[in-house]
């Protein structure tokens, strides 16, 4: 119970708690919409659904700080590709808090001449650099996992290794693909924080490659992504541990 005060204490943990809550209404939703006498479910859903979206707005209000000071962070990084993508996927997720807080001030009838539309199409775009670049980080520390794990087999195996004889193209194509799906699962399972990391950038992307155009996704395709990524998101507040080190 400690535990759960101390991570609703803090403003990440809230916001992932009430963005796991928004997700899980829109797939609840998306379920439930096809089927009949299910309209006041569906209603009630849509209603908790806007209200904790309107919500974990106030809780993003000073994330432009934290991605300004991330973005300062990821400056010193000693490895010239990590410190590349997170700088400027920390860049864009200042442009795309500046536009969520844009569009914030215009919900709440604070300025009436912005245009929504604009502002709405920009955040998302700066949104899918952001997670584009930070995937980009995740696949190289993975293959950096991979290419460690398959020297240190090597360094097993060099002694008791023998060429198998009578082999064909089929054979060797399907052992390289086996070999290499075992590299990814075990580099995986040896780095939590990669996975997790890895796991949310994918299933947050799905939001903006809808927005943008790029690839439609349906309403529970899109809910059931971003309940995904509130868990590993929530995890990772709970258990700083499981966050993905800088390094």
């Amino acid at each position: 119970m400690e535990g759960f005060i101390r991570f609703t204490n803090q403003t990440q943990g809230r916001d992932r708690l009430f963005r796991a809550t928004q997700y899980t209404c829109m797939l609840l939703r998306y379920l439930l919409e096809p089927k009949a006498g299910k309209e006041k479910v569906v209603m009630k859903l849509k209603k908790l659904e806007s209200s904790v979206s309107t919500g974990r707005k106030w809780f993003r209000l000073g994330n432009v700080l934290h991605a300004v000071q991330a973005t300062q962070q990821s400056v010193h990084a000693t490895d010239l590709v990590p410190r590349l993508c997170l700088t400027l996927a920390n860049v864009n997720r200042v442009i795309y808090f500046i536009c969520d807080t844009i569009l914030w001030v215009r919900s709440v009838g604070l300025a009436s001449g912005i245009n929504k539309e604009k502002w709405r199409m920009w955040a998302a775009r700066h949104y899918y650099y952001s997670l584009l670049l930070s995937l980009a980080r995740d696949l190289y520390e993975i293959s950096l996992q991979m290419e460690q794990a398959a020297h240190d087999r090597a360094k097993r195996e060099k002694s008791l290794s023998q060429e198998p004889l009578g082999y064909s193209v089929a054979d060797e194509e399907t052992e390289w693909l086996q070999s290499f799906l075992l590299l990814l699962f075990r580099s995986l399972k040896k780095h939590p924080p990669l996975l997790l990391d890895t796991v949310k950038n994918f299933c947050d992307i799905l939001n903006p490659l809808d927005q943008l155009g790029i690839y439609k996704s349906n309403p529970g395709i899109i809910g059931l992504g971003g309940l995904v990524s509130s868990i590993a998101g929530i995890i990772t507040v709970a258990n700083p541990q499981m966050k993905l080190k800088m390094h």
